[in-house]
């Protein structure tokens, strides 16, 4: 097993370019991350990265070993399967991420019950409204909302999530109660924006009678958290475009108002993002399934 946790740490070095980086993602020091590398060179009698106070960068001898290493933890990863498969026993850590909203609301509250049914199965839960990349970050499974990018990644849907345009009475009644998408851009409106690394605009997709348009919103405010975006809205400092599901009892209180509802916002989809390799995981499946089971029930 020493050996396997060797190939298994000059993998994760390898994918994310990084001694220390790998450390955190696998929970043992830069000492003993950058110690099992030298024992793999030792071994090999290569060296896998050529190493400054500043990079770290695979040699050719490295690049070459990569795919045989994937390989093996692959096979071995898929014989466990197999095993725990027959044994009904998942055992393991799940690596896990979800938007802020989604975790927090959704994910989060039904772990613990996961973890009961299965307990010698660990979660690491890990929320961020950003864009995440499974392979590099070394995820099982992501929960998203919208449509993903990368196409070699299997998806599999959850439900069309309703989404309501809503701002709060003190904004309404200081700038008006707009009913149309058009009087979002034209009255120009405070749009609170959701923005990560790249965003170069801001267009909200909204349901018409000539079909979905997308209106090109803008605003003081923005954020890469949708939570923010929530409390500016409570706070009367612009209109949120949401989930439902995110500020459904602010919307029953009174705290929060639908607007533009006229042409509301067109519904996105939630989902589960995973590899094909992730998916015959059995905690994996256990884990997805548990998840859409409820969570699906509980949008809808």
């Amino acid at each position: 097993m020493s050996y396997l946790d060797t190939i298994r740490t000059f993998v994760r070095v390898y994918e994310l370019g990084s001694m220390s980086a790998a450390g955190r993602d696998l929970r043992i020091s830069p000492a003993v991350t950058s110690s099992r590398i030298s024992q793999l060179e030792d071994h090999l009698s290569v060296r896998l990265f050529q190493r400054t106070t500043r990079s770290l960068t695979p040699t050719e001898q490295g690049r070459a070993f990569y795919g045989g290493a994937c390989a093996i933890l692959e096979a071995v990863e898929s014989a466990e399967a197999q095993v725990v498969s027959i044994t009904d026993n998942p055992k393991g850590s799940l690596f896990v991420a979800a938007p802020l909203g989604v975790g927090r609301r959704l994910i989060a509250p039904r772990v613990p019950e996961f973890l009961k049914a299965y307990p010698e199965v660990s979660v690491r839960l890990r929320l961020t409204d950003r864009k995440v990349d499974l392979t590099t970050e070394g995820l099982d499974l992501a929960f998203f909302l919208g449509q993903p990018e990368d196409s070699n990644l299997r998806i599999r849907k959850i439900a069309d999530v309703e989404r309501v345009l809503c701002a709060s009475p003190d904004y309404i009644a200081a700038r008006g109660l707009p009913a149309r998408g058009d009087q979002l851009v034209a009255d120009g409106h405070e749009c609170l924006n959701l923005r990560f690394p790249g965003a170069t605009e801001f267009q909200w997709p909204l349901v018409t009678p000539d079909g979905v348009k997308r209106f090109r919103v803008a605003g003081r405010y923005e954020s890469d958290d949708g939570d923010v975006l929530t409390d500016w809205a409570l706070a009367g400092h612009g209109i949120a475009l949401k989930p439902i599901f995110e500020v459904a009892d602010h919307l029953r209180d009174g705290r929060l108002v639908p607007v533009a509802t006229e042409t509301p916002p067109e519904p996105i989809q939630m989902a589960c993002l995973f590899t094909h390799r992730r998916r015959q995981d059995p905690k994996t499946r256990l884990f997805m399934e548990f998840m859409i089971e409820r969570i699906g029930a509980s949008v809808r």
